[in-house]
This record gives structure tokens, sequence and C-alpha cells, in this order.
């Protein structure tokens, strides 16, 4: 009979796999029983009835075939005569459930043998059984290594999901595709290449300090996201560097950011005798700058929250100077007239400095030079002066209230502009009507600019 060569100590894989892991023993009886069951039902068929207990004494898994004791068999896989059935217990009744061992393990071989010998004719396992002892041991293999994978993953969420939103520090282990594995030491996760910041770049064995973003309890992959691209991370360097922010003393209003380029935050104090600016930037640019060298020399602009939403955006633009400040609230959106040769600055490089101020206020921030407001005035005041009945003054007074462009006017509503000292709603509605006639020819224009340009292209 080829039973198992290799006697399987169940109880010495349990205990070093509990002890290792750090599972629970009851985790790794369930899978293995498990794994038996499913083993016998595929090598003796899936219309017996088995059952598997694990022996504490032995640490074996035990296997057992169920037959309900009848008068007259008509299923001999699931059934057995009273007269077979006494062969094998002492006092069977009819409607008893018979529980037969199947022999299997390589210390079982003699009682196999004669199993087979009495009851072979009754139970039908001898050629299959030659082969399950390896099959067993293979899927239970299987089964713990899944079950095992299955608790780990449990354990990493339980250690892991209350931290979301915390930074962790870990070390690059190893590289996929441009994302970055990382040992946390209890486990492992993954800063993705979409999470990483621009130009930054790790060898194995670097220190990463990152956010964890994400912990999932069901990822086929890691379980753990990290982050040095959000936004949240700058603000959990802070807390770690500035004590009155983590006091909350001190706090974080709003934050913008282009990760590896430039962050902006705005801070607030609830407390009249701590500056938060200085707080955050703190002895001669202590604090701030250990955040810089962490984001590898990201810029960090550091600006004080003002419930005035206009002093709050000069501040948002800064270093910029703004002249005027122009707030649209029914479309939420703010026109910044600055000196020409502001302009530059307070619009930034690829317009990163309006862009990030725009997302720090929450507005819409449109930036215009001195030149382009004169000329806009200039186009319109010629429009407008068409219109009996307006006044030139009127019309300078239109100008002062930020109704400067066509867009200013055909955004605004017709009781606003009737509103305005000296006009009434014919003249608010003539106004947005010549308003619209400008823009027209203004597109049309910039249109007929374009197909010349490309015509000399060409």
């Amino acid at each position: 009979m080829a039973l198992e060569e290799k006697k399987i100590n169940w109880n010495e894989l349990i205990e070093t796999a509990s002890r290792e892991k750090g599972i629970e023993k009851s985790v790794f009886v369930d899978a293995m029983k498990e794994a038996i069951l499913k083993a016998a039902k595929k090598v003796f068929g899936e219309e017996r009835e088995f059952e598997v207990a694990y022996n504490e004494e032995t640490g074996e898994v035990e296997l057992y075939q169920y037959m309900t004791v009848v008068e007259k068999v008509k299923d001999p896989l699931r059934e057995i005569s009273l007269e077979q059935a006494r062969m094998i217990d002492e006092d069977p009744q009819i409607g008893d459930e018979l529980g037969i061992q199947i022999f299997y393990l390589e210390q079982d071989k003699e009682k196999a043998r004669e199993q087979d010998e009495r009851f072979g004719d009754i139970l039908k396992v001898k050629t299959a059984r030659n082969a399950f002892g390896r099959i067993a041991a293979q899927v239970v293999k299987q089964v713990v290594l899944q079950k095992i994978g299955e608790a780990e993953r449990l354990m990493v969420y339980r250690e892991f999901k209350d931290r979301v939103g915390e930074i962790a520090t870990g070390l690059a282990r190893r590289f996929d595709r441009g994302n970055i594995i990382v040992d946390l030491g209890k486990a492992e996760a993954v800063l993705p290449l979409r999470e990483q910041c621009p130009r930054e770049s790790y060898r194995s064995g670097d220190r990463i300090q990152a956010l964890i973003k994400e912990v999932s309890k069901e990822a086929k992959g890691h379980q753990i996201i990290l982050s040095r691209a959000d936004s949240r991370f700058v603000v959990k360097l802070f807390e770690k560097e500035v004590p009155e922010i983590y006091e909350g003393i001190v706090k974080i209003v709003s934050i913008a950011r282009e990760p590896g380029e430039r962050t902006k935050i705005a801070v607030s104090s609830s407390d009249s005798d701590v500056d938060p600016v200085g707080a955050c930037v703190g002895m001669k640019g202590s604090r701030v700058q250990a955040v810089v060298q962490e984001l590898k020399g990201e810029k960090i602009d550091i600006i004080p929250y003002s419930t005035d939403l206009a002093k709050y955006v000069c501040a948002a633009v800064a270093p910029a100077v703004v002249q005027r400040v122009l707030i649209d609230e029914k479309n939420h959106q703010i026109e910044l007239i600055v000196p020409d040769d502001q302009l530059s600055l307070a619009i930034g490089r690829r317009g990163q400095n309006v862009k990030l101020a725009s997302k720090l206020v929450g507005w819409a921030i449109e930036v215009h030079g001195e030149t382009y407001i004169a000329e806009q005035k200039k186009k319109l005041g010629e429009f407008l002066s068409q219109i009996e009945g307006l006044d030139p003054s009127t019309m300078e007074y239109l100008f002062k209230l930020g109704y400067h462009s066509p867009d200013n006017i055909l955004n605004a509503d017709e009781e606003d502009i009737a509103a305005v000292p000296g006009l009434n709603l014919p003249l608010a509605q003539a106004i947005q009507q010549k308003a619209y006639e400008l823009k027209v020819k203004m597109r049309e224009e910039e249109e007929a600019s374009q197909e010349v340009k490309s015509e000399e292209a060409q």
C-alpha cells in the first residue's frame, strides 16, 4: 500500500506557524480540517458523507466517513446494512449514523491494511486511499498558506486601520514599476508612483516618511497605501515641528499644494499672543526649514488667514502687490488688478501662484495688469458712449465699481447695474447689450488674428 511516506506532524506545523506568525492555533486547525475535508471529497467522491476531527493528543487530522444503517441498501456510498454495521459496531440500530475512521497517515499503515481486508467491500476506499495521503498534504499546504495570508492581512488591517492620516516611517526595500515597497516593521506598504513627489528618488535601504493614506482589509496586493504627495502629509509634518499646531493653538485653516513644487498654507491662532505665521516659521526659520528639508526643497508659503476676503486673497498671491480687489459673490470669482511689473509675479510660473492661491482661498481668481484693464475700459467706453442718456460721469462710476469689461457686465444682474446711481433698468439692459456686442467683436478679432498667425506659420 502506497500511503504517504513522510509522517505529517500536524502539531509541530501548527505550533511553529502559530509562534512565527502570531496567529491563534484555532485558525490553523480549522484550516487543516477544511483542507482534509476538501481533499477527501475530491479523492473519494463528493457523494460521500465525511467529517473531520483534530486529535489534540496525537496532533492528527482524522477523517471519518458516515453511513446510515438501513434494512436495504439503495445507496452503497451513504448507506450500510444492519448486518454489515454489526461487523463494525457492537449494537447498531436502524437509522443510526455510523462513523468509520478512514486511515491514511503513514503511522496508520497497518490499520489501513486491516481495514481494507475486513471492510474493503463496504467502504470501497482501498484504491483511492493510496493517493489520498499525498494529495491531502498538498491541499493542506495550499489552504493553510491561504489562511495564513488571510490572518496576516487581518492583523495588518487591525494594526493600521486607525492610523490612516498619520505619518509612518520605514525603509525602502524594493522597487516595482516605479512603486516603492516600504518596510514598516510589522508590515510592508507601498508608495505608488502617483503618490510620490516629482524629482524625488530613493535607493534600497533609504529611510522614507510618508502619510498612511489608505488601509484595505481585502486587498490582494499591499494593504497599506502611502503618500508623500497628499496635502495632509505637509499638515502632519507641521504638526510634528510646531507644538502650537499639535496643541491646537495654531490651526492650518487651508492648504493648497503642487507636490514637489510649492505649497501654500493659511494659518490662524486662537491665542492673540501667538503669531501663527511666526510659530510655523520658527526661530530663524528652523521649523519651516525642517519641513522643507523633508519635502526635498519644496517651497512653502505661510500666510495669515483672514475672514476679510480681500485681505486674505491679497496675502494668498504674495509676494505680488495688489492694487484692487473686485469680488463677484454671485459667480464666486475674484478679479485682482496689479501693476504691470507685478503681473508675472502674481500669476507665477505656469500659473502656479494664482492657481494655488485660488485653491487656498476657495474662489476662482483672475489677475490682470493695469494696461490690460485700461484697454478694456477704453474699448468698453467707446461702445457704452453710444448709449443715449448714459452720462460720462455715470459710466466712470460704473468702471470704479468693477464693471470695466464685457464679462464683468454680462455676469452681473440687470438689477445690480440698474441700482448704480444715474442708471435705471432700460439703461442697464442697453449696457449689457453693448457689452455683448463688444464681446462678440473681440472674439471675432481674436479668431481673425489666430488665422493670420496660422497662415504666417505655414
